[in-house]
């Protein structure tokens, strides 16, 4: 791009005075901006340096820098050391991401000051981080400063001849549905991406987009778009400040924005209220936790009619899997959704991706062989290959042996750890997490089709289906069925916990009682979910810090089991009684 397009804006980020905007005499934002040209030779300066300092390929380098022209500009030129970036989202607590940090075993950090702070205070859990550099006021812990890199005489860097298969980064999973583990990313995944988000999304040199999401500012790099990004907490996207969202969308007139549904739903929340659109966006990308249809359906009455709303589906170990526009969700899977058949998320990319269903197993699959390929229509284990999966985890190597499958000709096949099926039309129908399903006496129970029909009463905020133990005097149905009998020491109790939707909380114990019933009713009147028979009223759900919308059924199934017992646990928000 810096060959093809040099003098065209590459990144463009807003201006401070101390903690305040910097406006014009206008009162119009300031921005700083750099080029394609400027990118490539601020990261071959950077390069250099670090190269110099003895940056060599492979070496592991965290980055901890807020996103900006500074976070994109260490990106690339890390990549054109040969080091290995390691990316943690700051999102799943401090303590949790030095956990990932110490793991990855680095040689060194780049960072801001609280970064080094932190690496100074656990100096014996980071014995190797010897390449340091400071992005900002460098105190007492020495090393490279950004700054002063930036002043030194020009040098190109070396070149580190790094191959497709290399390792690039290692990327940390949210483990919002487990432990966070370390996944490898390769020039080819990277490569693979750029290539097939480009196509799929129809991205062309020349858009604009407003970056809700980091990473995706270093996509837009490659696919010569500008990235505009906004004055937020990245961390925090529900937090975001829609007058200065949008602000940033109109100085800039973006054609494009990737973000999560916790910041679309205040931007959008805010455009209806003010009665305003965002005339020139284009191709609005939704990602990173579950999409609601109510938030479509407000997200369409704010753009050009001729705008599209993407929602792509996939996991950091493999992405992107597939994706779907608004208007085909809204005109027709969303009602085949609220019947309890799962979520749509689309047709997967084309080729060389390839996808199999297969039964849902809890132990390792060391063949693609050793398994049967189910049906069309049936709900079954998702296994992806292609150039987008990661090769293995780095860290908690130990999962290795469950998320990977060797196929023929040593083709290698990963377990997504999502259940679902395929439709006629080969689109992929989103189940859930196979860890969140309830094994019963009559058969398994996924947590997206059952919780789609508590969520049809209108003082349901949202569900999530959930188990206990069987009680001791439990007796199984006649004539099970083989499955059923093989996880016969998994067999549980489902059922259905509930947060109240705002303004219909029961206040007493006789409405709690009328809740449940009238929620039982709803339950009992689909085949998916007649079986369950008891609901538990939560407050608050706990959900991921990040998106405040993943929920951790996890927690919640130890929860109702201690209150089944008479006893409380605490939640995300302190101790809840329910």
């Amino acid at each position: 791009m810096a060959k093809e397009i040099p003098d065209s804006i590459a990144i463009a980020e807003p201006l401070f005075q101390g903690k305040k905007p910097r406006r014009d005499h206008f009162g119009k934002r300031e921005y700083a901006a750099v080029t394609f040209l400027e990118l490539d030779q601020d990261s071959d300066r950077i390069a250099a340096v670090l190269q110099r300092e003895g940056v060599k390929p492979g070496m592991r380098l965290a980055l901890m820098v807020r996103q900006g022209i500074d976070f994109i500009s260490l990106v690339f030129a890390l990549y054109k050391t040969g080091a290995t970036l390691v990316l943690i989202d700051p999102g799943m607590g401090v303590k949790r991401m030095l956990v990932c940090l110490r793991e990855a075993e680095l040689d060194g950090f780049v960072g801001i000051p609280e970064a080094h702070m932190a690496r100074i205070l656990y100096r014996r859990w980071f014995p190797k981080a010897k390449h340091n550099l400071t992005v900002g006021k460098r105190y007492f812990w020495g090393g490279l400063s950004l700054a002063k890199i930036r002043k030194e005489p020009f040098l190109k860097p070396e070149n580190p001849r790094t191959k497709l298969d290399d390792p690039a980064a290692i990327i940390f999973t949210s483990g919002s549905t487990g432990v966070a583990k370390g996944v490898l990313y390769t020039y080819r995944m990277f490569k693979t991406q750029v290539e097939q988000i480009s196509e799929r999304l129809r991205i062309k040199p020349g858009g604009i987009d407003l970056v809700g999401f980091p990473f995706f500012g270093l996509f837009n790099a490659g696919m010569g778009t500008t990235a505009v990004i906004p004055d937020m907490d990245s961390t925090k996207p529900g937090s975001v400040d829609p007058k200065l969202f949008l602000e940033a969308a109109d100085d800039w007139k973006i054609t494009q924005s990737f973000g999560s549904p916790a910041l679309w739903n205040r931007v959008v929340d805010y455009c209806l209220e003010n009665n305003r659109k965002i005339e020139t966006l284009k191709r609005a990308v939704i990602a990173g936790a579950p999409v609601s249809f109510d938030l479509l359906r407000r997200f369409r009455q704010i753009l050009p009619d001729d705008a599209e709303i993407i929602t792509p589906y996939g996991a950091t170990e493999s992405l992107p899997l597939a994706a779907i526009e608004s208007r085909e969700v809204l005109e027709e899977t969303c009602q085949k959704t609220k019947l309890g058949l799962g979520v749509c998320v689309g047709k997967f990319f084309d080729k060389p991706l390839e996808h199999r269903i297969v039964p849902i197993l809890d132990s390792p699959i060391r063949n693609l062989n050793d398994v049967k390929m189910m049906r069309q229509g049936e709900i079954g284990e998702l296994l992806v290959s292609g150039p987008q999966c990661s090769p293995r985890y780095v860290t908690r190597t130990e999962a290795n042996e469950y998320a990977l499958v060797e196929g023929e000709n040593g083709q290698m096949w990963r377990r997504v750890g999502d259940v679902g099926y395929f439709d006629e039309q080969d689109r992929f129908w989103f189940c859930g997490r196979k860890s969140h399903r309830v094994e019963t006496a009559a058969g398994p129970m996924f947590s997206i089709p059952c919780e789609a029909i508590s969520n049809e009463s209108p003082k349901v905020f949202r569900s999530a289906l959930a188990s206990v133990p069987l009680s001791q005097d439990y007796v199984p149905p006649e004539n099970l069925t083989e499955r059923a009998k093989a996880f016969r020491n998994s067999w549980r109790e489902p059922v259905m916990i509930v947060e109240p939707a705002p303004g219909k909380e029961p206040e007493n114990e006789v409405e709690e009682e009328a809740f449940c019933s009238e929620i039982l009713a709803i339950l009992h009147q689909s085949p998916i979910t007649a079986s369950i028979n008891r609901v538990f009223i939560c407050k608050k759900f706990p959900v991921d810090v990040r998106h405040n919308a993943k929920i951790n059924r996890e927690l919640l199934t130890e929860w109702a089991t201690a209150k089944l017992q008479g006893k409380t646990i605490p939640l995300a928000n302190g101790p809840i009684k329910g």
